[in-house]
């Protein structure tokens, strides 16, 4: 295979697995809608041709050797339709990247409902700080490295010696495999950070999601291994009849990797990790956050079954900096801290604002949270959106994503929440919906932090999204924060 073509190049996961093939001397194009910065200089900087819209003609003379659709195309488009009319090779990004990144290298494939991409990201830069030169494919950008997304150099790759790290997303395929991606991986060490319902456009129930789960957990090799959270009984059941040894890791007393002796200070956590009850690992990371503790105790762990020492993995562990869009401080506004962070599920919430809390203890939080995924825009959390704000001084709530979307009694109700905030004594307001179809809704939230903020407060944005263009409201008001 020479040359690949990426229909929907400017996605974030699809250019970044573009810009990793062309590393490895591919032949690369690709063509998309909206190509802008800073995927479209990523790209030009790669050397790789791209070209704004979809045009079949032109990828008739391209004549690639293999087609690569992407998550988000789906018949219509007049690329794809002539793909399959002239029956042109075709695959999925996680199907190339399984074949022709990860191949035969070891692979470690971490997944979970949360702290996917912080988990993959601490194991790629451990590998990367002990000298291994991995290859990975991470969903965010993570600190370290310039992109999401690199080849193992051609002297590991294609032998068991390279080792490629995946965040393992659960999310399907493509239009025509509706499988989740993480199966494309073939884990060598899988890790399985927590199970919850979530992605409710693709999955009907949490059992249809452990079902994804454990269809991954059956390409793990005998001599391979399964890495399940020791405190989430919906992961211990995805674990359960694993081909692979399976060893838990949590707070759990039978936990086979404990994580015991916890220290939490400002913009540390430290703590110790127990092997079957004996000492294994004295552990600190510069991040807030019990569940980071898990993330990093996950991939301590995997990393040294991929031959890393343990010294190695937890002097590593000491100089990690956590991706963007993960307790990311991204401005000074009014003289309040401005934290950008990923969270949108009501578990990400309540661990989010605890480890602000646990990071800012004496300053007051102000949280604006966007529902805008396929699951939280539903009714489903309704009752948890409710009670995730614990720690939170006030809250403002974002307007429903696409509500159209739903009838009224299964879409998720805003004022609901901001009730009972209330009655938490929790200050709280919800945007109108009305709102919701004015990309610049994010404007009406500063009146209300203009009332509520005081000079060292915190104010958090938690979404997927773009919350109303309120984080770049806010980061171009003040004073932006300077890349570390």
């Amino acid at each position: 295979m020479k040359h690949v073509h990426f229909i929907g190049i400017a996605g974030s996961a699809m250019g970044s697995v573009a810009v990793a093939l062309s590393q490895a001397g591919y032949t690369v194009t690709g063509s998309d809608e909206g190509v802008y910065p800073p995927m479209s200089t990523v790209l030009t900087d790669a050397g790789i041709t791209w070209y704004q819209g979809f045009h079949p003609d032109r990828l008739r003379d391209l004549a690639p050797d293999v087609t690569v659709v992407g998550n988000a195309i789906s018949r219509g488009n007049p690329e794809l339709e002539l793909v399959l009319n002239d029956r042109m090779p075709m695959t999925s990004m996680a199907e190339l990247v399984g074949s022709e990144l990860i191949d035969r290298n070891t692979s470690i494939v971490c997944t979970g409902t949360h702290g996917k991409t912080t988990t993959s990201s601490m194991a790629a830069w451990m590998l990367h700080h002990a000298g291994r030169q991995p290859g990975f494919l991470i969903g965010g950008v993570p600190r370290g490295f310039s992109s999401g997304c690199r080849p193992v150099p051609p002297h590991a790759h294609n032998t068991r010696a390279g080792v490629f790290v995946s965040e393992g997303d659960e999310y399907d395929t493509a239009f025509f495999d509706k499988r989740s991606k993480f199966v494309h991986y073939r884990p060598t060490i899988a890790i399985i950070n927590n199970i919850e319902f979530d992605h409710a456009d693709i999955f009907d129930t949490i059992d249809d999601i452990v079902w994804s789960f454990q269809q991954m957990v059956r390409r793990i090799p005998s001599n391979g291994a399964l890495l399940v959270n020791a405190d989430d009984s919906t992961a211990r059941r995805a674990a359960l009849n694993a081909p692979a040894p399976v060893h838990t890791v949590g707070f759990s007393d039978d936990a086979t990797y404990r994580i015991d002796d916890v220290t939490l200070e400002a913009d540390v956590s430290m703590w110790t990790l127990l092997h079957h009850g004996k000492p294994y690992a004295t552990c600190t990371l510069p991040m807030a956050g019990e569940h980071n503790i898990r993330n990093a105790s996950m991939a301590v762990i995997a990393c040294t079954m991929a031959n890393v020492t343990i010294e190695e993995a937890v002097l590593a562990l000491r100089e990690y900096a956590p991706p963007k869009r993960r307790l990311e401080e991204i401005a000074l506004w009014h003289g309040c801290t401005v934290i950008d962070d990923f969270a949108h599920h009501p578990t990400a919430i309540r661990a989010t604002v605890q480890a602000l809390r646990q990071r800012y203890a004496d300053a007051r939080l102000h949280v604006v949270f966007e529902p805008r995924s396929n699951t939280t825009t539903r009714a489903f959390f309704q009752r948890e959106l409710e009670q995730c704000f614990d720690g939170a001084n006030t809250v403002v709530v974002g307007p429903v994503n696409r509500p159209e979307r739903y009838a009224e009694h299964d879409r998720l109700n805003t004022e609901q929440i901001v009730a009972a905030l209330s009655q938490q004594s929790i200050q709280a307001m919800a945007i109108p919906a009305e709102r919701a179809t004015d990309p610049g809704w994010g404007a009406d939230v500063l009146p209300w932090l203009r009332d509520v903020v005081a000079e060292g407060d915190v104010i958090a944005i938690l979404s997927n999204g773009n919350v109303g263009g309120l984080r770049t409201l806010l980061a171009e008001a003040d004073t932006p924060i300077a890349e570390s």
